[in-house]
């Protein structure tokens, strides 16, 4: 339940909880996928899957999954007559997926292309091993479903107090890994407030607990385990509260094949022949594989695929550097006299071996040379927590960081983005885990630069629905980084035919929004691409050169927070799609140009074309805002809407509204700052299906020119 208190929302966000009525109110919407049944597919095998959604995906014509060697199909449900008069809702519809031989094991983002629009993100494991299904019950020991292995097993956590139970033979002397997959499933999904927190054991014919595992990979568990006697065992799989959800899909991969967690060092060049060390569990005979490192590859981080006897592991995580790399020496190097000498900037490799170790590192440094010292390590299943210090000669702390900020997300690993020395001499890095933990799995990689100015983008969302004739909207908010504080200009690729783009940019200074128009043809035909939006910019340095930058910028799925709160989870896709006419045929405004001068206010007239029988309240706005918090705003600094003059909330069959824009009398100049007039449908308390205008400029007169015109 959410409460409101009068004086804890403005005024906005009042209007806004008004406009949103009743859910059924809004006529469509695009599907959100729920979950996918089984949620696993076998490498070189064709297997079909039961995808569960909110709102209907009758007449689906198209499944988009990521990665290479993975294909999907819609399985088309019989057509009955009643059709024809209403929109079934298939909230429940089979999906076949198609894996190659070759393709790499993993996790895969799925979505399904409806005459709606395209839906949400769904999660689907790609497995090497034949695919268990759950079936009939299986809550006793006695209930257990029999699994040969190696398998991997899927099922559902499908109600409160579900326990699950597989029963299987191990020879004496057998090593088994047991990898589950059910929280880091759930990320994404954008109406599944709580998440699974699954529990597993490993229990013998008598019902003893001889292993068990519960946060391992984040809340998913992993365990391996040598099988002294042979006989039958039981794997016991629950939530750790007991609770339940019909979404709550799991799969566990189990195998007797080695279990490549991370590598050590994490850090490796392009191009060069290296021995990896080898983490994990149930690894070959000397721990390593050797193999040599593309040449060509960017970088950051990639995932490669290691040579194991006759077959490749599953994909490991390695950091490329083109620094100078450094690895952690055998000596003891716990404290600032004991310290390992390293030249920067350079990568370090190293690991946390054991309980209460602490890594040093000591470096020259010249007075006001500025230094990044970027720790990644739990990015990359490593088991480190890193608390990154620099110090001084005499072990005085300079800075410390904990956790980092990236893609709107905290993540364990540290970061000191920008650090200056304050005088000549030696300085030390000190890493070590926040918890004092330590083993083979704690590795990390210290990538060390001199910081440079650069930028990020963020899109808010991960999807565009247009329909023949409409248009719709993009935004890409920036993160400027080391004192660029310039221009961008915006870019995007990949649209479906038909679709044609207005890139705004994001000028200098204190925005951080650009805004990028689309508009669908009105003999568009239905159809869906993923787009890749970038940036580009100048940065003038400071010995007059000009450094080039650019910037992809990163989707990100908009989520259902528990309690109403609009949340965000970086995927890897965003989505145009073009589907059938809706609800909002058009947005029109009286003017596309809007010329103010500072001080001055005028009003935009917008009328909607509305669906026959489309009743439901429609919110227009310039700004794209969840209540108060607000996710993009276009608008050049110091204007702002005249709410009191403003007509936003259409309601019933109304389609004509206003919104008077203001420009503050301090508001600088500026030339067709780019933004759209948004008409919300509201889906759900955080969702809403989005229709726009046609690219509106907003210019901001100097005040001398304002002046003159009077």
């Amino acid at each position: 339940m959410v409460v409101l208190m009068k004086h804890a929302l403005p005024t906005f966000a009042l209007i806004t909880l008004l406009s949103l009525g009743s859910v059924a109110d809004a006529q469509t919407s695009y599907p959100m996928v729920m979950s996918l049944h089984p949620v696993a597919a076998q490498v070189g095998q064709t297997s079909e899957h039961t995808v569960k959604s909110r709102y209907t995906l009758y007449g689906s014509y198209r499944v988009i999954v990521s990665g290479e060697g993975v294909t999907g199909e819609v399985v088309h449900p019989e057509k009955k007559p009643e059709d024809a008069k209403k929109t079934p809702n298939l909230t429940s519809m089979k999906l076949r997926f198609t894996v190659t031989p070759d393709a790499e094991p993993g996790v895969r983002e799925f979505r399904v292309a409806t005459p709606r629009g395209v839906s949400t993100v769904g999660q689907l494991v790609i497995a090497r091993d034949t695919i268990v299904v759950e079936k009939g019950k299986n809550d006793t020991r006695e209930q257990a479903q029999a699994v040969t292995t190696p398998a991997t097993v899927c099922g559902v956590i499908e109600k409160a107090e579900d326990v699950d139970f597989y029963k299987f033979t191990a020879t004496a002397g057998q090593s088994l890994s047991f990898h589950v997959r059910s929280m880091r499933l759930q990320n994404k999904i954008h109406d599944l407030q709580k998440h699974s927190d699954p529990i597993m054991f490993l229990r013998n014919k008598s019902g003893s607990v001889i292993a068990s595992s519960d946060n391992h990979f984040y809340g998913d568990p992993f365990l391996s385990h040598r099988f002294e006697q042979a006989g039958e065992y039981f794997i016991e799989i629950r939530d750790v509260r007991y609770q339940g959800n019909a979404y709550w899909e799991y799969s566990i991969e189990i195998s007797g094949r080695p279990f490549i967690s991370n590598v050590y060092p994490l850090g490796v060049a392009p191009g060069k022949d290296v021995e990896l060390e080898l983490v994990g569990a149930q690894l070959p005979e000397g721990h390593t594989s050797k193999l040599t490192i593309p040449a060509g590859l960017s970088p950051g981080s990639h995932s490669l695929r290691l040579p194991m006897g006759e077959e490749l592991s599953s994909p490991v995580s390695v950091v490329i550097s083109d620094l100078p790399l450094s690895v952690e020496g055998a000596g003891e190097n716990n404290t600032v006299e004991t310290a390992q000498a390293v030249t920067l900037p350079g990568g370090i490799s190293g690991r946390i071996e054991r309980k209460d170790d602490i890594d040093c590192y000591s470096f020259e440094a010249k007075k006001g040379e500025k230094y990044s010292f970027e720790v990644i390590a739990r990015r990359l299943q490593s088991g480190l927590d890193s608390n990154l210090r620099i110090l001084d000669a005499t072990g005085k702390r300079l800075i410390e960081n904990d956790d980092l900020k990236l893609n709107r997300h905290s993540h364990a690993d540290s970061w000191v983005e920008t650090w200056t020395a304050p005088a000549d001499g030696k300085f030390i890095i000190e890493i070590r885990d926040l918890h004092l933990r330590g083993g083979a799995e704690f590795t990390y990689f210290i990538n060390v630069t001199h910081p440079q100015p650069y930028f990020e983008l963020y899109l808010d969302t991960d999807k565009t629905q247009l329909t023949p004739g409409t248009a719709g909207a993009i935004f890409a908010r920036i993160v400027r980084k080391n004192g660029f504080t310039g221009e961008v200009q915006l870019h995007i690729e990949g649209l479906p035919p038909g679709v044609k783009a207005t890139t705004g940019r994001i000028p200098a200074g204190k925005p951080t929004d650009g805004c990028i128009a689309l508009e669908a043809a009105a003999d568009a035909k239905m159809d869906v691409t993923n787009i890749t939006v970038t940036g580009t910019a100048k940065h003038a340095l400071a010995d007059g050169k000009m450094l080039e930058l650019s910037s992809v910028a990163h989707p990100m799925q908009e989520t259902y927070q528990p309690g109403g709160g609009r949340g965000h989870w970086p995927v890897g896709t965003h989505a145009v799609s073009i589907g059938e006419p809706n609800d909002i045929l058009s947005v029109k405004l009286s003017t596309y140009e809007l010329d103010l001068k500072p001080g001055e206010s005028k009003t935009i007239e917008v009328t909607l074309v509305r669906a026959p029988e489309f009743k439901a309240n429609v919110q227009l706005d310039l700004l794209y805002r969840h209540l108060s918090s607000k996710f993009a705003d276009t608008l050049p600094e110091g204007v702002t809407i005249d709410t009191k003059t403003s007509k936003t909330l259409l309601t019933g069959t109304n389609a004509k509204g206003q919104i008077t824009l203001s420009a503050a009398a301090t508001a600088p100049p500026i030339e067709k700052r780019r933004a759209v007039v948004m008409a919300n449908v509201s889906l759900n308390f955080v969702m809403k299906a989005t229709y726009s205008s046609a690219p509106l400029t907003i210019t901001v007169a100097k005040k001398a020119d304002a002046a003159e015109k009077k």
